[in-house]
């Protein structure tokens, strides 16, 4: 593809991981952005030892003045944000009903104005140089619902709705904004949801996996794939789109 500079937000464990190194493979400069920087050096350590380039940069996607200093040191270091993938996010599981203010205000602030900070600080520029990505990860959540994550889907719902807005604004500025959506994907979270359930965890995600067409769960690296896609020079004509990645669970 390119060198172009990307910057991920949650970049180090999990789905963030697999964007990361994807992005690395297709030849990015990736900035790896998270608030565990060991995680990050770790990540960044795996994508320069396959022979990309990468750096860690410590971020809170909920502090403005964070999300400013990272974008700043990204730039020192690389060059100008050219592709944003907001990935970072936060969710613990429970009923609504048993939820409370300060719970919703957490899952506000990291799932969705933590994407509004880190956008506002990059897509001026981009739209400035007459080029950008924008990729926010969503989730199936945010488009069908799921049990114990009332607020988290409604995060995600308002990132969907946020990113098609955004995209109509830029579209005339050489900026795209695309959405991924991940379905039930192999990582820590998921297993957390699965022992949250109240039922045998190893049960709980075998119904998930009888659920999906394909028959398995997904792999960081699946979400990787499609985040590289819309990051690619060759995807200038697509924007203010929402892709599952679920292997078929879920079908617009």
């Amino acid at each position: 593809m390119s060198n172009r500079v990307a910057l991920v937000t949650g970049g180090a464990q999990g789905i963030g991981k697999g964007i990361s190194m994807a992005l690395g493979a297709a030849g990015f400069r990736v900035a790896v952005a998270d608030l565990n920087t060991e995680a990050a050096d770790k990540t960044v350590a795996e994508i320069v030892g396959n022979g990309g380039q990468a750096i860690a940069v410590g971020i809170d996607i909920t502090d403005t003045a964070s999300v400013q200093s990272a974008v700043t040191a990204v730039t020192e270091q690389l060059g100008p944000v050219e592709v944003v993938v907001n990935n970072a996010g936060w969710d613990d599981f429970m009923t609504f009903l048993q939820t409370d203010e300060d719970f919703w205000d957490k899952i506000l602030d990291i799932n969705f104005k933590g994407a509004l900070r880190v956008s506002q600080a990059v897509v001026p520029g981009m739209v400035e140089r007459g080029w950008g990505r924008v990729i926010n990860i969503g989730s199936d959540a945010g488009r069908v619902g799921s049990s114990l994550e009332a607020v988290y889907s409604g995060a995600k719902g308002g990132i969907i709705a946020f990113s098609k807005t955004l995209a109509r604004e830029v579209a005339r500025k050489g900026v795209t904004v695309n959405t991924v959506c991940p379905g039930p994907t192999d990582t820590p979270a998921l297993r957390k949801f699965a022992d949250a359930s109240g039922g045998d965890a190893d049960k709980v995600l075998a119904g998930m996996v009888g659920a999906v067409p394909m028959k398995r769960l997904g792999r960081p690296s699946d979400v990787g794939a499609a985040v590289a896609f819309f990051a690619s020079d060759a995807t200038e004509f697509i924007t203010g789109q929402t892709l599952s990645v679920s292997g078929g669970l879920t079908m617009a």
